[in-house]
């Protein structure tokens, strides 16, 4: 009789968005294999420590690391994260196995009242931890007061429903994850508001040397290739800037085919903390080329941008 295969351990961060988000991948991989794949929680720093604000963190990773050390201790097979939390330094001993096909990568405004940005009252209290998004806030709405917040979606939601709040921002993919998308207000568009470099994606880590051979099977079948190019494209433009994702950096790119080439158009920006400048620039190459598409764009913002708006080095958000 053939011993049955060891379950496939899935290391995850604890949160309610990180477990389901890291559930649907082991869904998969349950279907991929025909084996168990179990979850197993780990608690990073950024999860620990909710009272510090993520810009004051050292260094980039506050959400990843300890998912990272279990997975290279053999404690986890695999690891799933939000890729936008991911540093843009490559992590030794491990590879980035698979982007699977990336969720809505657009911004939310969650308001009282069902209010639009538009619509807030002069002076509003809008909540968001995320340097990019207040910036970005700013740029539109300079009368707006940006309270920097923490904690987990339900966290945030009830300091809108509670009244502390007249509105915060959130990731139009967590909310989705969730099943919460009723309490959206307006969905803010890439004219108004671009993302973070990597937002919406999940990105599934394993070792560098995998002997898991069906495992890695399965990986590559997650793998979503127009995510990945898109992503990559991003993520070379913020590792350009050397910026950390809670600096003042917005990116989007997508992926399409036109006579035959596939392209990736990337539209990227850098925004002062206040709001009051802003510099955004576009740029298309081929999709095979994402990594010069990014870097490409990062240089030509760094042109255009004042050295006192240049972006700086921040921790993930």
């Amino acid at each position: 009789m053939t011993p049955a295969l060891a379950p496939v351990r899935v290391a995850t961060r604890g949160s309610l968005l990180a477990t389901t988000q890291s559930e649907q991948i082991a869904v998969a991989l349950r279907s991929l294999l025909g084996r168990q794949v179990e979850l197993v929680e780990v608690r990073t720093h950024g999860d620990t420590d909710q009272q510090t604000p993520l810009t004051s963190f050292a260094g980039v990773g506050v959400f990843v690391t300890a998912v990272r050390e279990a997975l290279l201790r053999d404690e986890a097979d695999v690891a799933v994260h939000s890729l936008k939390d991911l540093p843009t330094s490559a992590s030794p001993g491990l590879r980035l196995a698979a982007v699977p096909v990336r969720a809505d990568a657009r911004d939310v405004l969650v308001a009282r009242d069902g209010a639009t940005l538009a619509s807030l009252p002069v002076g509003a209290r809008v909540g968001t931890g995320s340097p990019r998004r207040a910036s970005q806030l700013l740029a539109i709405r300079p009368d707006l007061e940006i309270v920097a917040v923490r904690g987990n979606v339900d966290t945030r939601l009830r300091k809108v429903s509670d009244g502390q709040l007249d509105a915060v921002v959130l990731a139009h993919a967590g909310l989705a994850r969730l099943d919460r998308l009723d309490a959206v207000s307006e969905v803010l568009e890439p004219d108004q508001m671009l993302p973070a470099p990597g937002q919406g994606a999940l990105a599934v880590e394993c070792r560098e040397v995998e002997t898991d051979l069906a495992l890695l099977d399965a990986l590559r079948v997650l793998d979503d290739v127009a995510s990945r190019v898109a992503v990559t494209a991003e993520r070379s433009l913020l590792a350009t800037l050397e910026a950390g994702c809670s600096a003042p950096v917005g990116a989007l790119a997508t992926v399409t085919e036109i006579g035959g080439e596939v392209l990736v158009h990337l539209t990227g920006t850098v925004v002062s903390v206040d709001g009051r400048t802003q510099v955004r620039k576009s740029v298309t190459g081929a999709a095979g080329d994402a990594v010069a598409v990014g870097r490409e764009l990062a240089l030509d913002l760094l042109a255009a941008t004042a050295t006192g708006l240049r972006p700086v080095r921040g921790s993930a958000s």
